[in-house]
């Protein structure tokens, strides 16, 4: 996969996020209860994922490894034994693949992720309901971005491109003005930072995936990790705040394609886009999903954009395509693209 790919990967995940709120509008039951039915159908199918790809990686690296010594011991002369120093020269062994390669990772930074993407959920609907969902939103979604540019900053010592910050800042005005249509709402001090702290959750969980991924961990392994563990978290949240929407078919509808499309297939390809894609312009590119929602909310929903939104929309799409475009500089094709954690934008 190429950086270009590996972009307009992230960008499919981000139209995927965008139809969410237009979905879910139509549900029968409470943001945080949807939420969490959504991180537990989502959590559940991407942990199913992981476990496939798991098996079948381990399966692969086995049979190749067999089919490996089977070769060696036919090919030995006659009286020689198998694996004697004669056929002990330096040996790469089988490529098991991303998938495969599932131990580099430590369990707790996975779990820590996993605990940060059920965190996230809180902090968001708690934050829409102090300051309002514009504001909140805006803060949220906005600050992501800044916050994983800082964080791959912090721990990969790469400064991100001049390039990748003037659009990230362009795209988070254009966020602003096409969610807020240039009003100023009321800023309730504890809601900003519920949704600055939710930002940061976000930029922890994505920073620690593309750790993971680069490492050589499977991106669908890793997704499956992360919010297997958030689904399990968000479990008793889901019991608490009443399930029994579900039994509608509307709600388990709805339910079924935000789990489904919006988080377990959204993030299989979210995963696999920051194989290629820096993880600080790929939190710049999921701003996309505003753009998304709002457009559906015109055509769905029939909502109505002021001028000024529109201007907003406009400059969003424009950023993006700016943080999308690949590197200037030419890279070997022979070498690999990791997963690296500073923008290259």
């Amino acid at each position: 996969m190429t950086q270009r790919s590996g972009s307009l990967t992230v960008v499919a995940a981000a139209v995927l996020w965008g139809t969410a709120g237009t979905v879910g509008a139509l549900a029968p039951a409470g943001s945080i209860s949807l939420a969490a039915a959504r991180l537990v159908i989502g959590g559940t199918v991407l942990a199913v994922v992981a476990m496939r790809a798991i098996g079948s990686a381990t399966g692969s690296a086995t049979g190749s490894a067999t089919g490996s010594a089977t070769r060696s011991v036919a090919g030995s002369p006659a009286g020689s034994p198998a694996g004697s120093a004669a056929d002990a020269g330096p040996n790469p062994g089988p490529n098991p693949g991303r998938g495969a390669r599932v131990t580099r990772a430590p369990k707790s930074l996975l779990a820590a992720g996993g605990l940060a993407v059920a965190a996230y959920q809180l902090c968001f609907f708690a934050a829409v309901a102090r300051t309002g969902v514009a504001i909140g939103t805006v803060v949220a979604i906005g600050s992501g971005p800044v916050f994983t540019g800082l964080l791959s900053w912090l721990l990969d010592r790469t400064r991100p491109s001049r390039r990748w910050a003037m659009a990230t800042v362009a795209a988070i005005a254009g966020c602003a003005v096409l969610i807020t249509g240039g009003g100023a709402g009321g800023a309730d001090a504890g809601g900003i930072a519920l949704a600055l702290l939710g930002g940061l959750l976000y930029a922890f969980y994505a920073v620690t995936a593309a750790r993971a991924i680069g490492a050589g961990m499977g991106s669908d392994t890793v997704m499956g990790a992360l919010f297997g563990a958030a689904g399990l978290i968000m479990l008793p949240v889901l019991v608490a705040t009443g399930p029994g929407w579900l039994v509608e078919p509307r709600g388990l509808l709805t339910a079924l394609y935000l789990g489904c499309a919006t988080t377990a297939l959204a993030y299989v390809l979210y995963g696999r886009g920051l194989r290629t894609t820096p993880v600080a312009t790929a939190a710049t590119l999921a701003l996309a999903e505003p753009a998304v929602a709002a457009i559906l909310g015109l055509v769905v929903l029939h909502e109505h954009l002021s001028a000024i939104s529109w201007g907003g929309l406009v400059l969003l799409a424009a950023s993006l395509v700016v943080v999308a475009l690949p590197d200037r500089s030419p890279r070997d094709p022979a070498s690999p693209v990791p997963a690296t954690l500073s923008s290259s934008a």
